[in-house]
């Protein structure tokens, strides 16, 4: 990648990051690998902003069409419908930047059959990027990420379309999708998209979801700044809500308690943001003149019920 600035040059402003001191080596980039999978709303934009940063290649998956209902959301054109997503975004990807290798899956995630191989391709990516709409699809990424024992991020926009979010998972080290899935699917449903309701769909939305979910990325393949374990967004109140998800020694899922297991007895390195919390160095003020105390508490569960809460909040507000 040239660093000269140049009109023909498609990475001088890339790498003026470079040489601005932000990321220490962005030519990295280009070998990097990442999976998407679900090519809708959200998807569709990381799609296109990775591929403008100039990724080195993306594995795409999803098993839908485009239809003219897609057209209010970004990314997508109306002589495209009836295409695959996957191919009609391979298409338009490889337009922009065609130096990316683009891998196009027509697949469902979710079928027994299809597991295995979606599990071999992810494998030899260094991020899997969930993009999908329903539960089911979630909690298939979610199991071949703990059997890979690889690092994900999960992203998702509420039904009325006001509300979004964009969480990072690291078996062993935070919370696996099953540990603390959105309270609608604790509550006893099975979907978080039901059936025969037509959800609300704003690209502005998606477009903001999409945005960090790709700058989350970028700064997890490119070592710089400070990755959150979980980033909301309502678009009511402008409101950005942060929270560290911990893991739940308890998850129903046996894999994620190895997982936290092998974390705790052999600890693989991990960058400050994903550690336990009893890992990170305690900040110490040496004036305290009104004796206040930080107490904290080896219960995951108060932990988990107010990301419950919280993400109840962010996922299930009602109109």
């Amino acid at each position: 990648m040239s660093a000269e600035v140049r009109d023909d040059n498609r990475h001088s402003r890339l790498m003026a990051l470079q040489r601005m001191g932000v990321v220490k080596n962005y030519e990295a980039i280009v070998h990097k690998s990442v999976a998407i999978v679900g090519m809708g709303g959200v998807g569709s934009v990381v799609g296109e902003m990775l591929t403008r940063c100039a990724i080195g290649h993306l594995a795409l998956f999803d098993f839908d069409k485009v239809v003219i209902a897609n057209m209010n959301r970004l990314f997508y054109r109306p002589e495209q419908c009836g295409m695959a997503k996957v191919e009609a975004a391979k298409q338009t990807l490889q337009a922009i930047d065609p130096d990316v290798r683009i891998d196009a899956y027509d697949m469902n995630i979710s079928t027994v059959e299809n597991f295995e191989k979606f599990k071999d391709i992810i494998s030899k990516c260094d991020l899997v990027l969930s993009c999908v709409d329903n539960f089911n699809a979630r909690m298939v990424i979610n199991q071949a990420m703990l059997e890979l024992d690889r690092t994900w991020m999960e992203s998702g926009v509420s039904e009325n379309a006001v509300s979004g979010h964009i969480q990072l998972l690291i078996p062993g080290a935070n919370a696996c999708y099953q540990c603390c899935p959105p309270l609608v699917v604790a509550s006893g449903e099975k979907e978080a998209k039901r059936e025969g309701v037509c959800a609300a769909s704003l690209p502005t939305t998606m477009g903001i979801v999409a945005g960090f979910l790709s700058q989350h990325t970028l700064k997890y393949l490119l070592d710089f700044g400070d990755i959150s374990g979980y980033v909301g967004y309502d678009a009511m109140k402008d409101h950005f809500p942060q929270i560290e998800l911990k893991a739940n020694p308890t998850c129903s899922n046996d894999l994620c308690v190895q997982r936290q297991n092998e974390h705790r007895t052999k600890p693989k390195y991990f960058p400050a943001w994903a550690r336990f919390p009893e890992e990170k160095k305690a900040i110490v003020h040496k004036a305290n003149e009104w004796g206040i105390e930080v107490s904290s508490t080896s219960d995951g569960d108060l932990m988990n019920v107010a990301a419950f809460t919280a993400i109840d909040c962010i996922q299930r507000s009602t109109p």
